[in-house]
C-alpha cells in the first residue's frame, strides 16, 4: 500500500462518518509479557491507573544486580501502538540485556480518544508511579533515565524536561523524536512521500492527536522555548533517512543554545525508526546508549 493514497487506512483506521475513527483489530502485532525464568529477560504488566486504564511492561534481566532504570515511552504518533506492540518488545528486550538495564515502559492514553495533552499527563504520572513503587524489581534501583521513539521522544522532551529536576532524571534519549510544523522542513519536502511517514500520514497523526483548533505550530509539535535544565544530559538521535531529521537537528540545537549538555548522533541513509527493524542497527544503537549513559553525571 502506497501510504499517501490513503494515510487512514494506512494506519489501520476506518473513518467514520462523524470524523471519528474506528481501529482495525490485529493492525499491529503484540507480544505478551513473560516470567518464563528460561527467558534472558524476564517482562510483567503492571497497572498504574485504573481510572485511566494506564499501565506499564517492565523488563529485568534474569542475571540481574543493580540497575539503571529506564522509563521508556513506545513511539505510533500518538495514536497507534501499546507497551505490548511487538516491534517495542523486541527493542526493549535487547536494551535490557545490553546495558544491562530495568527498563519501565509506559502504556499511555491515544489520540483522537484522548488528545493531547493526555499522553504527557500519564506519562509524568508514571514517572512519579516508578518514584514512589514498592514492586520487587523497582526497589533498589540506581540511577533513572527517560526515553522514548518516535512520538515517545516527543513525550520525554515535554515531559523529561520538567520532570528532570525534581525527579533526579540523569539523561534523556530522544530517539526519533516525532516533532513538526506549518511550514514543511527541507528533509520533509524531499522525503514527502517516504515510505515509512510520508508528510499525509504524520499531518494526520498531528490533526488527531493536537488540541481541536490547534495546528502543527502548537508548541506540542513545534517546540520554540525551552526550559534549562542542570545536571541532565540529552541525547537526540536518529537519521538521514528520516523526513524529520531537520526538525531533530533544529530542537536539538535549540537545546544546546539554552544551556542543555546536549549530544547528537546522526547517522547516514536509513528509514525512521530503524533499529526497530534492522537488528545490525540496534546494536550499534544499544552501545550508544550504553556510552550515553556512562556519560551521564553521578552524584
Amino acid at each position: 500500500m502506497n501510504p499517501s493514497n490513503d494515510p487512514y487506512a494506512y494506519l489501520g483506521f476506518t473513518k467514520n462518518a462523524d470524523a471519528s475513527i474506528t481501529r482495525i483489530p490485529g493492525h499491529i502485532p503484540t507480544t505478551a509479557a513473560s516470567i518464563d525464568p528460561a527467558n534472558p529477560v524476564l517482562t510483567k504488566d503492571l497497572p498504574i491507573n485504573p481510572q485511566t486504564n494506564t499501565w506499564a511492561r517492565l523488563y529485568y534481566p534474569s542475571a540481574a544486580t543493580k540497575l539503571p532504570v529506564i522509563v521508556y515511552y513506545h513511539g505510533g504518533g500518538f495514536v497507534l501502538c501499546s507497551a505490548a506492540s511487538s516491534m517495542f518488545h523486541n527493542f526493549l528486550s535487547g536494551i535490557t540485556l545490553s546495558i544491562p538495564a530495568l527498563v519501565v515502559s509506559v502504556d499511555y492514553r491515544l489520540a483522537p480518544e484522548h488528545r493531547l495533552p493526555a499522553a504527557y499527563n500519564d506519562c509524568a504520572e508514571a514517572l512519579r508511579w516508578v518514584n514512589a513503587s514498592e514492586d520487587e524489581w523497582l526497589t533498589g534501583r540506581a540511577d533513572m533515565y527517560i526515553m522514548g521513539t518516535s512520538a515517545g521522544g516527543n513525550i520525554a522532551y515535554h515531559v523529561g524536561l520538567k520532570e528532570a529536576a525534581r525527579m533526579k532524571i540523569r539523561g534523556l534519549i530522544l530517539h526519533h523524536p516525532f516533532f513538526g510544523g506549518v511550514e514543511r522542513s527541507a528533509s520533509e519536502m524531499r522525503l514527502v512521500d517516504d515510505a515509512v511517514l510520508p508528510a499525509s500520514v504524520a499531518d494526520l497523526m498531528w490533526s488527531l492527536a493536537l488540541p481541536i483548533g490547534c495546528d502543527r505550530d502548537h508548541e506540542f509539535c513545534n517546540p520554540v522555548e525551552v526550559e534549562i535544565v542542570e545536571k541532565v544530559k540529552v541525547l537526540v538521535t536518529g537519521c538521514g533517512g528520516d523526513p524529520l531529521i531537520d526538525r531533530q537537528k533544529e530542537v536539538a540545537r535549540m537545546l544546546a543554545e539554552n544551556g542543555v549538555d546536549v549530544i547528537q548522533e546522526f547517522s547516514e541513509g536509513g528509514c525512521r525508526g530503524i533499529e526497530l527493524f534492522d537488528e545490525s542497527k540496534a546494536l550499534v544503537f544499544y552501545e550508544l546508549l550504553k556510552n550515553f549513559l556512562s556519560t551521564c553525571i553521578i552524584d
